[in-house]
């Protein structure tokens, strides 16, 4: 669990209804059902017309790493990388096999095979690198579905806020409703506004992130795999990859 985005969350929404209270509004101000809709709605369905359906229900599977990220250990993995290079040196490179097949991880496992048909290390960096190019720039276009929504839904609260005041200028004869009116009216462009700014620009740059990290993983993964295939010491391998592990 991701601690600090669940804080980050709550600590937006206590600025909000806190502030709404500080300020004198109470929170029953911030609710408006036509402001709502015309803010989630409307959001919604330029997104739509904007991304993909796969990417788009790429981008809703994304959503939980906010809260449990993907787990990315390099240290782990260079002592894994480590263990498989000394099988090499003992058993050569067919000594992998069952560690293969014992792999969970579909990249790894991927790499691991590569070794054991003793494919060339200028192959494999090929084939590995066209895989982590490709997975990255499908997770980063997942991504920018909440960074699209981030921007279109400060226009959104726009609009509400215009059509609000629409609302209020058909109703001029009657003072007493004036100001409630307008008061309703820019609610839109507070969930516009409070919504791109503390959830969907912070969750797509968070995405993004997690995403560049895990593709940092996987080239470390293919530069030990490399170094496997071209006979490195073990010891060398450890410290060429010692410096993706920060902190």
């Amino acid at each position: 669990m991701d601690i600090l985005s669940l804080i980050g969350i709550l600590l937006g929404l206590v600025a909000v209804l806190g502030g709404s209270i500080a300020k004198g509004s109470g929170i029953g101000a911030l609710w408006n059902a036509a402001a709502f809709i015309i803010v989630v709605l409307g959001t919604l369905g330029a997104t739509l017309v904007q991304a993909r359906l796969g990417v788009f229900m790429h981008g809703m599977k994304m959503l939980p790493w906010v809260f449990r990220p993907p787990a990315i250990d390099n240290a782990a993995m260079i002592r894994r990388v480590v263990e498989w290079s000394n099988i090499a040196r003992k058993e050569g490179l067919l000594g992998l096999e069952s560690v293969a097949e014992e792999e969970r991880d579909p990249f790894a496992r991927k790499g691991l095979q590569l070794l054991v048909d003793g494919t060339e290390p200028q192959v494999i960096r090929q084939i590995l690198e066209s895989d982590v190019d490709n997975r990255e720039a499908f997770d980063l276009q997942g991504a920018r579905v909440f960074e699209s929504m981030g921007v279109y839904a400060p226009t959104l609260g726009i609009v509400g806020a215009v059509m609000g005041l629409m609302a209020v200028m058909q109703n001029l004869t009657d003072p007493d409703r004036l100001g409630a009116g307008i008061a309703a009216a820019f609610v839109a462009t507070v969930y516009g506004i409070a919504s791109a700014n503390l959830l969907f620009l912070p969750v797509a740059n968070k995405l993004k992130a997690l995403v560049q990290e895990r593709s940092r993983h996987q080239e470390m993964l293919m530069e030990g795999l490399i170094a496997i295939a071209e006979g490195e010491n073990p010891r060398n391998i450890e410290s060429k990859l010692g410096g993706y592990v920060h902190g």
